[in-house]
């Protein structure tokens, strides 16, 4: 008898000494509920108005001297917080004044391992934290989103380059529609990427407050679930020299990440959106990233900026040769001063693209530089990553001496530990000598917007200048964007192209580059394209012919103290109004459905407007360049008839009297 008793204690005692343990926890409004099950696994299950959005989804981190947070299961220390604040951008990009409202639940192991989640009306996100006294190593990360069904799944996928392993890539793919069940787990995925359950919320998963850490991207497990990879560490790296020179890795370690022991990792981020209206305005990233690091923020000067680079500066009724010298620049700085851009960008080939001090013969900058002051109007540069990573403080010190307070660097291509760093390393410098940057041949912003305000934009998106060899930059793919790149933070698409075509009459040229899609189409971009800085690809010689035209985009603010999504269908069509001080905007597109919409301007106060109005022309169907600009007055509950051709846009001006 006593030796049964023996037995019957062993088999018992393991069921206890891991106990299952299941909290849930709600969001402020109650419509969101996650539900953490910590057994032989760590996972999550994420619930709306009691429908599944992700079943079962496990977490886990493996370190390598073989510590894990799934190993670290028993007796968490649970503690619970509710917050409602509001934080003030100093950039606003969709408003000024950002409600950060959420419930909190945070598991503390006594292994030096946590989790917490945060559960907001728009979406859940979730990271895990460290508490080692020693710095440790990262062998892996568990990220997996799993779901009961197979949705649709809008995704970019990470192209192959034939000399360099899957983790490089310029983040500039067209996005398309796959089944769940039928995505590769040799592919990699872009984060964002938006699932479209047919009758439940969508939702976009990404990542953010990105740190010493490497980014992550998706695959399929071909069982409806989505799993983070994550580019592993470089070993040996190498310069591929050429044109644009850029350092990739050639062999990579067997781990993700050396780091401090304690730290928090990135949010992993799901953002819901029962309406897709609900998406272009989320903007849970920002609210997840670490607050500002730049402690006077008054330098900061969000701007439209002219970019010769698109059309090879190639103006016309001019006395002079056009191309990189003096006298186009001096073009360009009188032709942003007509029109209230407050600032020419030199692109690529002002000076070696090696050597940021061997400035081309053509192109006299302290004579560029003094007109350019004389005129009231700001000189940003390029510059290739590889080469300011070199030259970095010589460089800041000498675009000081010019004046220069805004830098655009490029061609870095990927996101490992190391890259992430380059980009904090810089941001770093460029706040100390108060210059704005952005990034090209980048990943998405990730809340880094946040973190280092004057980091104003980037690309991570297959913008305008894709025109110039392919018609990749269609209104279909124009018409994703605000609901899946968007969400991740401001991007620098470069519209504005002044030549314009129809399906039919469209051809992807150099120099002369036309957009496929209206000229009222490129307009809108301004208005429902978020970025503090945007940059007009357009020929300027072309704007000249159209000053009214002109005046009108040079009146369009790049940051905002409130933005509303009035009207959306995903892929399909957006009507965006911002408000800038006493001002609204009306940005509206379409993809290559014709539409008209009934608006409502309940929104605005009971003062009356002024209305200048860009809508397609009668014949831009056929004439894509076609518009027509009229003025009209307008009063709060007055409705406006948005007509858009294919491809088309529409946009309003809205000045309080």
């Amino acid at each position: 008898m006593k030796k049964f008793l023996a037995i019957s204690a062993f088999l018992i005692a393991p069921l206890f000494t891991v106990a299952a343990i299941q909290k849930d926890v709600l969001s402020p409004d109650g419509k969101t509920r996650v539900s953490v099950a910590i057994d032989k696994t760590f996972n999550y299950s994420v619930f709306y108005n009691n429908q599944t959005l992700l079943t079962a989804s496990e977490i886990d981190m493996a370190l390598e001297n073989g510590a894990t947070l799934s190993g670290q299961r028993s007796k968490p220390k649970i503690t619970t917080r509710a917050v409602n604040e509001v934080i003030i951008s100093p950039v606003p990009e969709k408003r000024k004044r950002i409600p950060d409202v959420y419930n909190e639940i945070t598991f503390r192991f006594q292994g030096s391992f946590g989790v917490i989640f945060r559960v907001y009306n728009d979406g859940v996100a979730y990271r895990i934290t460290t508490a080692f006294k020693d710095s440790l190593i990262v062998k892996n990360e568990t990220a997996h989103f799993k779901f009961s069904s197979s949705h649709q799944v809008y995704l970019s996928e990470v192209a192959a380059r034939s000399n360099q392993d899957k983790y490089h890539t310029s983040f500039e793919e067209p996005y398309q529609v796959k089944r769940l069940d039928s995505i590769s787990s040799k592919k990699l995925l872009f984060t964002p990427l938006l699932i479209a359950p047919e009758n439940q919320p969508k939702i976009v998963i990404t990542e953010s407050d990105l740190e010493d850490y490497p980014g992550m991207y998706l695959a399929g497990t071909g069982k409806n679930t989505l799993s983070a990879d994550l580019p592993p560490y470089p070993k040996k790296e190498t310069v591929m020299t050429g044109e644009f020179s850029h350092v990739y890795v050639a062999e990579r370690e067997n781990f993700l990440a050396k780091t401090k022991g304690t730290r928090s990792f990135p949010w992993r981020v799901i953002m819901i959106a029962p309406e897709d209206k609900d998406l272009p305005a989320n903007d849970l990233v920002y609210r997840l990233a670490s607050p500002s690091r730049v402690s006077d923020v008054s330098w900061i000067q969000p701007r439209k900026s002219t970019e010769e680079w698109i059309i090879s500066s190639n103006i016309f009724n001019v006395p002079f040769k056009s191309g990189i010298n003096t006298e186009t620049y001096k073009y360009y700085v009188d032709f942003a001063k007509r029109f209230g851009f407050e600032q020419v960008l030199l692109d690529a080939g002002w000076s070696d693209n090696n050597d940021l001090f061997k400035i081309t013969p053509t192109l006299n900058m302290e004579e560029l530089v003094a007109y350019a002051k004389s005129k009231g109007i700001k000189l940003g540069m390029w510059t290739l990553a590889m080469t300011l990573d070199r030259q970095l403080e010589p460089a800041l010190n000498q675009f000081n001496k010019w004046g220069v307070d805004f830098i655009m660097t490029d061609f870095i291509d990927r996101d490992d530990q190391k890259t992430v760093n380059f980009y904090h390393k810089v941001a770093q410098a460029c706040a100390r000598h108060k210059i704005m940057l952005m990034f090209h041949g980048a990943f998405k912003p990730a809340g880094f917007n946040r973190t280092y305000p004057h980091a104003l934009t980037r690309e991570a998106v297959l913008g305008s200048e894709y025109n110039m060899w392919s018609d990749k930059a269609h209104p279909d793919h124009n018409l994703l964007l605000p609901f899946i790149r968007m969400t991740s933070g401001p991007m620098d698409y470069e519209p504005g192209l002044l030549s314009n075509g129809t399906v039919k009459t469209f051809r992807s040229a150099a120099e002369n580059v036309m957009s496929l899609g209206t000229r009222t189409q490129q307009l809108a971009m301004f208005v429902v394209y978020e970025s503090p800085i945007q940059l007009f690809s357009g020929n300027p010689s072309q704007g000249l012919l159209e000053p009214d035209f002109m005046e009108l985009l040079g009146s369009i603010p790049t940051v905002w103290d409130t933005t509303i999504v009035l009207d959306a269908k995903l892929g399909d069509y957006i009507v965006t109004a911002r408000k800038k001080d006493n001002n609204w905007y009306i940005g509206a597109m379409t993809d290559l459905t014709p539409r008209e919409l009934t608006v409502s301007l309940d929104f605005l106060d009971q003062q009356n407007y002024e209305a200048v109005i860009c809508e397609d022309g009668v014949h831009a169907d056929r004439y894509a360049s076609d518009y027509r600009l009229y003025k009209k007055q307008l009063k709060k509950n007055d409705a406006i008839q948005i007509k858009m051709a294919p491809g088309g846009g529409y946009v309003v001006r809205l000045k309080r009297k």
